[in-house]
């Protein structure tokens, strides 16, 4: 049964993020919606000596308080090389900064001269996926119909790739109307990002998981990442058969 999961684009995110879109056949970037002030679309953390740092993307939003994702632009240019020496002072002695920092750079480089932030987040998304070895195409919402309320878009996009799974995360508990799947005859999977192993990461204890996941390549490794990813989500699939097993109070199948 194919899966699709619907999240808008995010700047460098976390590896629930990709554990996201590895364990879906399309994985569709939902910026259409209203671009929302200080969140995870234009920033992100990375790990530092006094702990988490966040690195943001300077978004113009005077007298743009209603604009989409897709439409949001960066102010200038300059946030892209204080990025980059943000990562280099904080990672440069990380086991794999040798092989993946001229990469990273040539990134930043790239997206400097990029003044649309939906862009220069999938130009991560993308790089990221090649690392992980994570083959699940990304589609642009754009490139699709909108049609109905909150959920019945969900729906619809889900029906135009040819899913008949959702794949959401937790939060969306406060506001999906999981029925109109049902009688779409679609199902709900909710993503549980618990049982994440620690992994090597510099700059001692506390560890901390909310980090980019340039943290996990850094420290791991293209190929490391690529099999600490690939171990979560035969977690996360184990928890979906076990949910497909387990009779719901109605007495037919409990989806989470």
């Amino acid at each position: 049964m194919k899966r699709a999961a619907i999240v808008q684009s995010s700047y460098i995110p976390w590896k629930g993020y990709f554990s996201l879109i590895q364990l879906a056949d399309a994985f569709i970037l939902y910026d259409d919606v209203q671009y929302t002030h200080r969140d995870w679309r234009n920033r992100n953390r990375i790990k530092t000596e006094a702990g988490g740092e966040w690195l943001t993307i300077p978004v113009t939003v005077k007298g743009r308080s209603q604009q989409r994702v897709r439409d949001a632009c960066t102010r200038d240019g300059r946030w892209a090389r204080k990025h980059w020496r943000a990562i280099e002072q904080n990672y440069c002695k990380a086991p794999y900064f040798a092989q993946l920092g001229p990469a990273i750079r040539e990134l930043y480089a790239r997206c400097a001269e990029e003044p649309r932030l939906s862009r220069i987040n999938h130009c991560f998304l993308q790089a990221v996926c090649r690392w992980l070895a994570i083959e699940t195409p990304l589609i642009w919402s754009m490139d699709l119909e909108l049609h109905g309320g909150r959920t019945e878009r969900l729906i619809g996009l889900c029906r135009q790739v040819g899913a008949a799974e959702y794949l959401t995360g937790p939060a969306a508990r406060a506001y999906l109307d999981e029925a109109l799947f049902v009688r779409a005859g679609m199902c709900v999977r909710w993503m549980d990002y618990a049982g994440y192993p620690e992994y090597r990461q510099l700059h001692g204890p506390p560890f901390i998981h909310q980090v980019s996941i340039l943290d996990l390549l850094l420290n791991e490794g293209p190929q490391g990442a690529a099999r600490y990813m690939a171990a979560y989500r035969e977690l996360a699939q184990a928890r979906f058969a076990a949910a497909d097993r387990a009779p719901s109070p109605a007495g037919g199948r409990a989806f989470a």
